[in-house]
């Protein structure tokens, strides 16, 4: 018979990734609900979403804290929390991805203290703990304390679980946010390359760790990346990864084993690239860049996360998460993908821009490298102002049409989307959440026992000072009932705190032909005010997201603004003050975290208070329902996603400058 069989292949299908999706929110007993009902949907394993006060050491009280708490992910302050987190999850049996940077031993300590309780061998927790601290000060800015001191505790963690805890994964080379930060493919490769390079080699000079086990802590590293719409270099940037790992792992570090050097990466694809006009197109954006990462055997992800198609709109419902696990689902389980061998091996196209992307990446690596490598590329900048630079050219690109996004520069006619369309398209967390944190949190304090927390304080602050391995004291930190903020102060006391570079100090990136008609704009407002118009561009609260804040500062300041920027994690009082010593014509506040009411409400406030007659206007992921707030807390101007052409918003924010008093 000549008759193919359809399923001939069937009993050699490869394993499909890991299902997940990135969740938590509000309080760790609603987020275990969460979990609970995706596990039963067929999700193989889990990715917590931690808030932002978690992400960045603060207990809910800190003044920090407040707007963000259980916004962007789960509060975990305690034993307790965690406890209630994975309650009914026998942590033994799972896979568990914990999205965390800055206090990932933190984090870590207080999983391992939970699956202590429920009677679980270490040696079995399987999961990841991202702890890229390099990324932070690039992209998502959730870093703590400076990079010297944060790739130690990172070290730390890699050493602890290569004895302790063998298949977990340490870390996460992340390359994700370097993506959504704006960079290329070359500058993903290459960036994050170099911060695994500058690992291994922290790794590598621990005495605890002997040449003979070094290449099996190797094989414990693994990544976390990014896969946008440009399908086939996304495909190939993979396949470089794939190559470039395996290269740099035998010839500079003399890794023998194979399966040691194999690139292992998780994904989320692009979430910068959803848009909140024709937002349901995003389902097709979602499915595509998901083929990046799984077609290709040689370079498939171990691990896949897909975003919500309504993530531009707001936080997703679960039936938002359900609709893309079930997109995993289909591909895995309905086609015949995982039946073959890898289909691009031997395409001469593939293979040409694979190799063109390695040689950029290597060169690229090599500069790093003359630079004194990673950390010294962060601490004098270069990253950052090479990410905001090539951000800049992508924004421009999309303005002017030269880069297309449908429904958004192009094909923009449309029908009226009956799924974002009535109350509850988005879920919201109310601010009861935070009071209610403080109140558990004060109750927790009540309950322990003092002395064993300020004992098991002074051994942790003791191991940070002589150079020894910090897991074991925070272990003991997590048994005691210790708080997240407790924690974090500590090593902020001993380590310092940190100040990323901004990016935004960087020659003029737009040419002048481009900037004509804002410029044009901003010089009828200096004629008013005789002078140029002075914008404050502000990041209030934990957000870390600061890439649209950053290419606001630079596009302002290149159309003639005097522009001040202080970064990320302010709080209100110190943004108004900082309007007061800046005599801020204009305030602009970017908010991403979904904390904007509260945060934009205390800054308006104070402005009051100060007699200050400053218009301000925000910018960010905002529901319809809460634009109407701000417009009535006295916001002048609100800007969401939909707002891509950063000269028209600038233009804006002049004119309303000149008008000021």
């Amino acid at each position: 018979m000549n008759a193919i069989d359809p399923l001939r292949n069937q009993a050699q299908r490869d394993k499909p990734w890991i299902f997940r999706t990135y969740a938590g929110h509000s309080d760790a007993s609603e987020s275990n609900k969460l979990y609970r009902t995706n596990l039963a949907k067929g999700q193989t394993g889990l990715s917590v979403a931690f808030d932002l006060p978690t992400q960045t050491g603060y207990d809910p009280d800190h003044v920090l804290s407040r707007g963000e708490v259980g916004k962007v992910g789960v509060p975990i302050t305690h034993l307790g929390d965690m406890r209630a987190l994975f309650d009914q999850i026998p942590l033994a049996q799972m896979n568990t991805s914990m999205t965390i940077n800055a206090t990932a031993a933190w984090l870590l300590s207080l999983y391992i203290a939970t699956a202590d309780e429920q009677g679980a061998d270490r040696a079995a927790l399987q999961g990841t703990t991202q702890n890229d601290l390099v990324k932070e000060y690039l992209s998502r800015g959730t870093y703590v304390f400076p990079p010297r001191p944060s790739m130690r505790l990172t070290t730390d963690i890699v050493v602890f679980t290569a004895r302790e805890l063998p298949k977990w994964n340490p870390t996460n080379v992340c390359s994700y946010h370097l993506q959504e930060a704006g960079a290329s493919p070359v500058q993903e490769l290459s960036f994050a390359l170099a911060t695994a390079i500058a690992l291994l080699e922290s790794i590598r000079a621990r005495p605890e760790v002997a040449p003979e086990e070094f290449g099996s802590v190797v094989g414990r590293i693994s990544f976390f990346v990014n896969a946008g719409m440009r399908f086939v270099t996304e495909l190939c940037k993979m396949r470089a990864f794939v190559d470039l790992w395996d290269e740099i792992t035998l010839k500079r570090f003399s890794v023998l084993e194979g399966q040691h050097r194999r690139f292992r990466y998780g994904v989320q694809v692009n979430s910068l690239g959803l848009t909140e006009p024709q937002a349901e197109n995003n389902v097709y954006r979602i499915l595509i860049e998901m083929l990046a990462v799984t077609l290709s055997k040689k370079a498939r992800a171990r691990a896949v996360q897909l975003p919500a198609w309504n993530e531009a709109l707001g936080l997703p419902r679960p039936f938002d998460q359900q609709w893309s696990l079930r997109m995993q689902q289909v591909l895995a389980y309905e086609t015949d993908l995982l039946e073959f061998g890898d289909i691009f091996d031997g395409s001469k196209e593939i293979d040409a821009k694979v190799a063109e992307l390695k040689a950029a990446a290597l060169e690229e690596l090599a500069k790093i490298d003359a630079m004194g490598g990673a950390l010294a590329a962060v601490e004098s900048g270069y990253m950052k102002m090479a990410l905001v630079e090539n951000g800049a050219r992508r924004i421009e690109a999309i303005e002017r049409g030269e880069q297309i996004v449908v429904g958004v520069n192009k094909f923009t006619t449309s029908e009226p989307s009956p799924l974002s369309a009535g109350d509850g398209a988005v879920v919201t967390v109310p601010d009861s959440v935070e009071t209610e944190a403080v109140g558990r949190l004060k109750a927790w304090r009540a309950a322990r026992d003092g002395k064993a927390v300020e004992a098991a304080l002074t051994e942790l602050a003791s191991a940070a000072k002589e150079d020894r391995n910090v897991m074991p004291a925070s272990i003991a930190c997590a048994k005691a009932g210790v708080t997240t903020g407790e924690w974090a102060q500590t090593l902020r006391e001993i380590f310092g705190e940190y100040r990323a570079p901004t990016g935004v100090d960087t020659t003029k990136l737009g040419d002048d032909a481009g900037l004509a008609t804002v410029k044009a704009a901003v010089a009828k407002a200096a004629e008013r005010l005789g002078r140029p118009p002075r914008f404050l561009v502000g990041k209030p609260g934990l957000d870390g997201h600061s890439n649209g804040a950053e290419q606001i500062a630079v596009r302002a300041r290149d159309a003639g603004m005097q522009v001040s920027y202080g970064g990320i994690r302010q709080t209100p009082e110190e943004i108004v003050t900082q309007a007061r010593e800046t005599q801020a014509d204009i305030i602009g506040l970017s908010i991403l975290s979904g904390s904007h009411l509260p945060l934009v409400r205390d800054v308006t406030a104070r402005l009051r208070v100060a007699g200050m007659d400053v218009p301000v206007v925000v910018g960010g992921i905002i529901p319809p329902d809460d634009e109407n707030a701000l417009k009535n807390m006295g916001v002048a101007r609100v800007y969401t996603p939909k707002d891509f052409a950063l000269d028209g918003i600038i233009a804006d924010v002049a004119g309303l400058s000149a008008k000021k008093g």
